[in-house]
């Protein structure tokens, strides 16, 4: 089956560096077939016959520690799962507004959507919007008020930032493309 693991955090200002190469080679020395990556931030697609997420995410981080001496947390899915999410965007995702940045936070099991919201609060209006689907949360803000946004600054600082990555809306449909080719 075809799945996708989000890395967070890694590759950011010369922080948790983990280089794309190296991870795809040690994924397919390890259970992980037909692995490539897509940008430096984390997005690698590969085959796996392990039909356990969880497991998944638990061994490509243990991988990750064991090659890079880092601990990141990684959120899976399937390609499928990946086409349903982009498939159940709301009308104003997406777009090529560009006065609008559109963002998927993706929810790192366990943890549920009502724990991000509870931590991060209500979406400034007329500012940001937000909308969730299953565990992701569509969210898309004004690029030029986007220091004024409630989202912007508390997805980074709460004690929530390692329980959720993020992904612009293009990076992901990317990575779908990928998935079916």
């Amino acid at each position: 089956m075809k799945y996708i693991a989000l890395l967070r955090g890694i590759n950011i200002s010369g922080k948790n560096k983990v280089p794309m190469s190296e991870l795809k080679l040690e994924l397919e020395k390890n259970k992980y077939q037909n692995v490539s990556t897509y940008l430096n931030s984390g997005n690698v697609i590969f085959e796996t016959n392990i039909d356990n997420k969880e497991s998944i995410m638990e061994d490509i981080y243990k991988i990750i520690k064991s090659k890079f001496n880092l601990e990141i947390p990684v959120f899976v899915m399937t390609a499928f799962e990946l086409e349903d999410i982009l498939n159940n965007n709301p009308s104003w995702w997406g777009t090529d507004n560009k006065e609008i940045y559109d963002n998927l936070i993706f929810i790192i099991p366990p943890t549920k959507y009502e724990e991000v919201y509870n931590a991060i609060g209500k979406p400034k209006e007329d500012i940001e919007k937000i909308k969730k689907y299953n565990n992701s949360i569509f969210w898309s803000y004004d690029l030029k008020n986007y220091r004024k946004s409630n989202w912007w600054n508390k997805t980074a600082s709460t004690n929530i930032s390692d329980k959720i990555t993020i992904r612009t809306a293009n990076t992901m449909k990317k990575v779908l493309e990928i998935c079916k080719k």
